[in-house]
């Protein structure tokens, strides 16, 4: 039996890609954008449930890799990341999911060949493995799951 592995971009638009215990691979990519009238800790508490939702739909996640980003591009963009990432690693101690953060470029290099490769090379490289990402997002994500994959397997 295959192990399930789901692998994030985090933001406010997540990126997705999950391989389920029977090979499939499947992605997506959810927005997390704050609501009107809405308290500045719900986005946190929606993904969370959609981690949950995400659980349950599978039957369990036995790994989680997520996009290890060191540099963003304004305050508010780090300050997003952060919070995503407080959530999930406290999600994933919580229900006992091991859970690692892979460097964009080594998911870059593993996925082009170029560590510094720009949003459409990467996908590029997922549409010719076969994928039809919407937007750099689940093209990341994709990317990572492909070098999880990889990584197991070595």
């Amino acid at each position: 039996m295959t192990i399930t592995i789901l692998a994030l971009d985090l933001g406010t638009s997540t990126g997705w890609a999950l391989r389920s215990s029977d090979g499939a691979i499947t992605s997506g990519s959810e927005s997390f954008r704050p609501q009107r009238f809405e308290g500045g800790g719900m986005r946190f508490l929606r993904f969370k449930r959609w981690l949950a939702e995400l659980k349950d739909m599978t039957g369990g996640i036995d790994a989680l890799h997520f996009e290890e980003v060191r540099r963003h591009v304004s305050t508010d963009a780090a300050h997003a990341y952060g919070g995503f990432l407080a959530t999930l690693t406290a999600w994933c101690e919580h229900h006992q999911i091991p859970y690692q953060g892979v460097p964009v470029g080594t998911i870059k290099k593993h996925a082009t060949g170029k560590g510094n490769a720009g949003k459409d090379l990467v996908i590029a490289a997922m549409t010719a493995l076969g994928h039809a990402p919407a937007d750099d997002n689940e093209a990341d994500a994709l990317a990572l799951l492909h070098w999880a994959i990889a990584s197991q397997e070595a």
